[in-house]
C-alpha cells in the first residue's frame, strides 16, 4: 500500500453514511498516535471550566486515581470506535458512560462542550503536527460520529457542522475558563500521570514540555507560569519534525486501538467493558455538585 492509498480510499467513501469507518480509518490507521494525543488535551481542556474541575476534583477519580480513570475514559470511548455504536460492546460502553454521568448533575451546557473538544482538538492538532492535514472526508466523519455519540448520551442541541462545533468551543472556553483550586489540583494529578510513564530523572522535562503545547488561555486558568518562547518553538518544532518522519514510512497495515496504548497501565491481565468506570455506591445517594439541569430528555443507553 502506498503512502496515500488509504486517503483516496476514504475519499470514495460517503463521509456522512460511510462516517464510522472513515473515521475508524482515521483514529486506528492514519493518525494513532496523533488522536491519542489530541484527545488527552481534549479532555485536559475540560478542567479549565470550573463547573467540570471542580466536580472531576471533589469525585477524587483524577487525583486519587488517575491511572485508572486515563485508562477507563480512553477504553470506553475508543471501544465504539473500534465495534461501533450498533454493537454489544458499543452498546456496553455506552451505557457505562452513561450510568456514570446519572451519578451527577452535568448541565448540558458541560457536556456539549465535552462534547465539542473531542471535534476540534483532533483537527486542530492533526493540522498542526499531524503528517498530512485531516481530510474534509475525515472532518465531517468526526462531526456525525461524535453528533452520534452526543445523541446517546442524550445531550441536546448538538452543533451540526465543524465550524458550528469550534465556534461554540471557542465561545465557551471565552466565557467560562477560570481558576479554580479543585480544577488546579486535577490538572497536576494529570500532568504527574503523563510524566508517570517516563524515566523519572524525565519527569521535570516532560512536564515543561506539556505546558509548552498548551495555548495562553489555559496556562492563565491553571495559573502555570508560560514555558520561555524559545522551549515551546523548541517542543512543538520537535513534535512537527516526528509528523514529517512519519510521512516518509510505510502506511500501518493493522488497526491500532487504544487498549493496544502503551500508557494504558491498569488492566496487564485484560478487563470487560462492563466494569470498566466508576460504579454507584450502595447506599450512597445524590451528587456533590449541584447545577441545572438543561436537558429535559432522559440520556440513551
Amino acid at each position: 500500500m502506498k503512502r496515500f492509498e488509504r486517503l483516496e480510499r476514504i475519499r470514495r467513501l460517503d463521509p456522512e453514511k460511510d462516517a464510522r469507518e472513515i473515521y475508524r480509518l482515521s483514529a486506528a490507521y492514519e493518525f494513532p498516535w496523533d488522536y491519542t494525543r489530541a484527545l488527552e488535551l481534549a479532555l485536559y481542556r475540560t478542567y479549565a471550566v470550573p463547573s467540570i474541575g471542580r466536580l472531576l476534583a471533589e469525585t477524587a477519580e483524577l487525583t486519587d486515581r488517575t491511572q485508572k480513570r486515563y485508562d477507563d475514559t480512553a477504553l470506553l470511548l475508543d471501544t465504539v470506535v473500534e465495534h461501533g455504536f450498533d454493537s454489544d460492546e458499543g452498546r456496553t460502553a455506552i451505557r457505562r458512560i452513561n450510568q456514570m454521568h446519572r451519578s451527577y448533575d452535568i448541565s448540558n451546557e458541560d457536556m456539549r462542550y465535552v462534547l465539542c473538544t473531542f471535534v476540534v482538538m483532533p483537527k486542530r492538532w492533526i493540522d498542526a503536527y499531524g503528517w498530512r492535514r485531516l481530510s474534509q472526508h475525515e472532518t465531517v466523519a468526526s462531526v456525525v460520529h461524535y453528533s452520534t455519540l452526543g445523541r446517546h448520551l442524550g445531550i441536546e442541541d448538538t452543533p451540526k457542522t465543524y465550524e458550528e462545533f469550534e465556534a461554540f468551543l471557542d465561545a465557551y472556553e471565552e466565557a467560562h475558563f477560570g481558576w479554580d483550586p479543585g480544577a488546579r489540583r486535577v490538572s497536576d494529578a494529570t500532568l504527574n500521570l503523563m510524566a508517570s510513564w517516563y524515566p523519572r530523572p524525565l519527569a521535570p522535562l516532560l512536564r515543561l514540555a506539556t505546558r509548552a503545547l498548551l495555548d495562553d488561555s489555559l496556562l492563565q486558568a491553571f495559573r502555570y507560569e508560560p514555558p520561555s518562547a524559545a522551549t515551546r518553538a523548541l517542543v512543538r518544532r520537535a513534535v512537527r519534525a516526528r509528523g514529517r518522519l512519519v510521512r516518509l514510512m510505510p502506511p500501518r497495515h493493522a488497526p491500532h486501538y487504544a487498549r493496544q496504548n502503551w500508557e494504558i497501565k491498569g488492566y496487564p491481565n485484560g478487563y470487560r467493558i462492563a466494569d470498566l468506570g466508576t460504579h454507584p455506591v450502595p447506599g450512597v445517594k445524590g451528587c456533590p455538585v449541584r447545577q441545572e439541569r438543561t436537558s429535559a430528555s432522559a440520556p440513551a443507553e
